[in-house]
């Protein structure tokens, strides 16, 4: 399924979805998941899970009000850890390519740099270089190839071994937590709740779907 835009979890619940997993979303070309959209959908008992992308901060944004969040991504943004919206961010192939990735988000620089180091395969001021490198470069140029690059002071030598370190230890942490989401929504019963929620979703001027 192409990335879920505004408008794409309301069509869901009025299609008698009872549980909705949020992965990707659509951004900068096209109006974003709504929250209202969201609310809508916990406050008829849906179930609305989400991870990895989109998922994962509409997940860190609604999570006080039920939307079930999944995976290590959205735990960095429930907690503080991620703030910038724009550590999910990625540029992929047409779908008609299979949509393969192009760029590397900064959620995977982080869960693959943590992994090295654990591992003892790169010391912690490397590791700092490296992250600080990945996050001056714009997500639509952020290859691993581009970060290294990045890295001041390095001699030729030293960029290809990490580059190749790099590459052969990448950890694709959106993929891991999105098949987290996918599991997780297999166990949920497809059945809508009819518990008690505390709190109410008021009436906006936005009663009916968003213009697309």
């Amino acid at each position: 399924m192409p990335p879920a835009t505004q408008g794409a979890v309301l069509a869901a619940v009025e299609q008698g979805a009872n549980v909705i997993g949020l992965i990707d979303g659509g951004f900068e070309y096209a109006a974003p998941v709504w929250h209202k959209e969201i609310l809508h959908a916990l406050s008829l008992g849906v179930a609305v899970l989400g991870a990895a992308s989109m998922g994962a901060l509409r997940a860190a944004e609604c999570h006080p009000f039920g939307m079930i969040g999944i995976g290590r991504i959205f735990e960095d943004y429930r907690t503080g850890r991620l703030v910038d919206d724009a550590a999910v961010a990625l540029t992929h192939a047409p779908s008609a390519l299979g949509s393969k990735p192009l760029t590397v988000p900064l959620v995977n620089v982080s869960a693959t740099l943590d992994a090295m180091e654990d591992r003892g395969l790169l010391e912690s001021r490397l590791r700092q270089q490296v992250e600080d490198a990945a996050s001056a470069i714009f997500f639509k140029k952020r290859t691993w190839r581009a970060v290294v690059e990045q890295c001041a002071g390095l001699a030729e030598p030293d960029r290809a071994d990490l580059l190749a370190a790099l590459l052969s230890n990448a950890v694709d942490q959106k993929r891991i937590d999105a098949l987290e989401l996918l599991k997780a929504v297999q166990d949920v019963r497809d059945i809508r709740s009819t518990a008690d929620l505390p709190w109410k979703l008021h009436d906006t001027s936005f009663p009916t779907r968003p213009a697309l």
